[in-house]
């Protein structure tokens, strides 16, 4: 299944900027400070692992992607790629399957759980002692939230681990965003609640209906596609002031469906309103996931919910290589409540770690061990920094002070789609670290380097973090830092099947607001729809779910006591 290929390496340019980085070649590889090993020891030989990723992806590497090719050469492993197209990820991990041919490494998304129960995963805890920088990536009380019922570990999860001191920049979740220009135009508000929100968004519109060549204003859309409809739907939990548990409230180890609360009626009674004004786009329900990128990358839209993640790295680099930044078409987050005086939780430092999913070994891999001293040497400095920052002389700069910057060009080349297709490599599914470089100075991230990061914002958000007294992000969000030892409890109900009958009730209630809460904003009757909602809603009994989740977080605060002295 995997094949080994002769990789040629850089020009002898790049190579040298490269070695002069960390003096790789002769450097340590202790443990989480060492750089990473040769890893064709000295032969030009590289081991291919093929890997699906079961989400889309916005940027199709290269063959000879120049990184790409340093990294295999330094690590002695090089990915072929594949991503999720025309499948949900649950169609297309069961259509694997039901085939029989699996790559070498696999991240399922949703239907990790699949996956496992068909035992075609590796147990990664046996080899774990062996790779340090892998080991130390999570805590023993981390790596325990992995484990599944068998009590082995199968999958590890890229994203939100912190290193050193928290660095974080961007609100990397979910917000009710709006443009720059909407909060200059306003003379920078206060915004609290869905009202203040609603009610700027109009008055500008009706003052400024077009974009700067004329194009009309979109002032509200929602993205409902597939998985992302949560851009429609959990917005309650967030109102109500708890942080992004995803699947329900959480209060005080107390599990609440947030589909039914108070908050939730006012939410999409809100919504209702507005969609009767045409705020809101009439295109919201039937538009695929990239019409909405499109029409973002416009500038046309005032405003939306989503996750940073979801839509910053393909709009917000549009904007940048077309100009557009001037126009005040970025996008802020607004830490909305529904009442007044409310603590928010829109913001969790340290981010939420998905047990649910991660990067896994197939027992199609032939050589599971050479995947993992990749991926151990992947979080390497050495080669984090070039999978984040590129290579030193042509993506980033070294200053006298030992910072790490760009310049004007080279933030303008990274932006390029072909640049990232062609020469960037940031291998973003596998393990990762936010927070501090190991030399103590830096970010892990070009984004949450200081100077770096107010540096390259735009001048209209430059005001906007002026008028608003802040430098970051998050800090516009005033975020209270309350989530529990349980917390993200999504990271369960990912891994849901229709074993269960809270899992028959989990699949049968989204597939209720998929079909049913857009038919509640467009009703001409709100309250009718609404009921007519809940009367189909509770009928896919969800109590089911709620008792499941219940146990699940009576589980996690019960292990959680073994490391309280820890």
């Amino acid at each position: 299944m995997k094949k080994k290929k002769v990789l040629m390496g850089l020009t002898a340019a790049m190579m040298a900027s490269t070695m002069a980085l960390t003096g790789c070649g002769g450097g340590s590889n202790g443990g989480n400070s060492g750089s990473a090993g040769s890893g064709s020891d000295g032969k030009d030989e590289i081991k291919e692992f093929s890997v699906f990723i079961a989400e889309p992806t916005t940027v199709e590497r290269t063959e000879d992607n120049e990184i790409k090719q340093l990294i295999a050469e330094k690590t002695g492993v090089k990915l072929k790629e594949t991503y999720l197209t025309g499948q949900t990820s649950e169609e297309a991990v069961g259509t694997i399957i039901a085939g029989g041919d699996y790559p070498d490494i696999i991240n399922g998304g949703g239907a990790m759980k699949e996956l496992y129960d068909a035992g075609v995963l590796v147990p990664l805890d046996d080899y774990l002692d062996k790779y340090p920088n892998l080991k130390a990536f999570y805590t023993e009380h981390e790596w325990d939230n992995i484990r599944q019922d068998d009590g082995h570990i199968y999958w590890i999860n890229a994203f939100q681990n912190m290193l050193g001191e928290d660095k974080t920049t961007t609100l990397n979740g979910e917000a009710f965003w709006i443009q720059a220009r909407v909060l200059e135009w306003g003379g920078y508000p206060k915004l609290e609640t869905m009202d203040d929100y609603f009610d700027l968004i109009e008055r500008y519109n009706k003052a400024n209906p077009t974009t700067h060549d004329g194009t009309k204003n979109l002032p509200y859309t929602i993205l409902c596609d597939d998985w992302r409809y949560f851009c429609l739907e959990n917005a309650p939990q967030f109102l109500d002031g708890y942080a992004n548990d995803g699947s329900c409230i959480v209060d005080n180890g107390k599990v609440i469906d947030y589909n039914t609360t108070p908050t939730a009626k006012k939410y999409f009674q809100k919504l209702n309103e507005e969609y009767k004004k045409g705020i809101v786009d009439p295109e919201s329900f039937t538009q695929t996931y990239d019409e909405y990128i499109a029409k973002l990358s416009t500038g046309r839209v005032l405003g939306m919910v989503d996750q940073w993640w979801d839509f910053a790295f393909s709009v917000n680099d549009v904007f940048k290589t077309g100009d557009l930044e001037k126009y005040g078409y970025n996008y802020i987050p607004c830490p909305l409540t529904i009442e007044k005086g409310m603590e928010n939780q829109w913001y969790t430092s340290g981010g939420e770690k998905n047990v649910a999913s991660g990067i896994a070994i197939t027992t199609a891999c032939e050589d599971p061990e050479a995947v993992l001293k990749f991926m151990d040497d992947l979080l390497s400095q050495e080669i984090h920094d070039l999978r984040f920052w590129g290579i030193k002389g042509v993506d980033y700069e070294v200053g006298d002070d030992g910072l790490y910057y760009r310049t004007k060009e080279q933030r303008a080349k990274v932006a390029e789609q072909k640049y990232k297709e062609t020469h960037l490599c940031d291998y973003s599914q596998f393990p990762q670290y936010l927070g501090t470089n190991r030399d103590g100075k830096n970010a892990m991230m070009p984004s949450e380097q200081p100077s770096e990061f107010l540096d390259t914002l735009p001048e209209p958000v430059k005001k906007v973090f002026d008028a608003y007294g802040v430098t970051t992000y998050p800090q516009l969000m005033h975020s209270a830092q309350k989530a529990g030892v349980w917390f993200p409890i999504y990271s369960f109900t990912g891994g849901l099947t229709t074993d269960t009958p809270g899992g028959v009730a989990w699949t049968k209630m989204a597939e209720v607001k998929h079909a049913e809460l857009p038919k509640v904003i467009m009703s001409k009757d709100f309250e009718k729809g609404w009921a007519d909602y809940l009367k189909v809603y509770e009928s896919v009994k969800p109590e089911d779910c709620m008792k499941e989740i219940q146990e699940e977080v009576d589980r996690r605060i019960e292990r959680a006591k073994k490391y309280e002295n820890k």
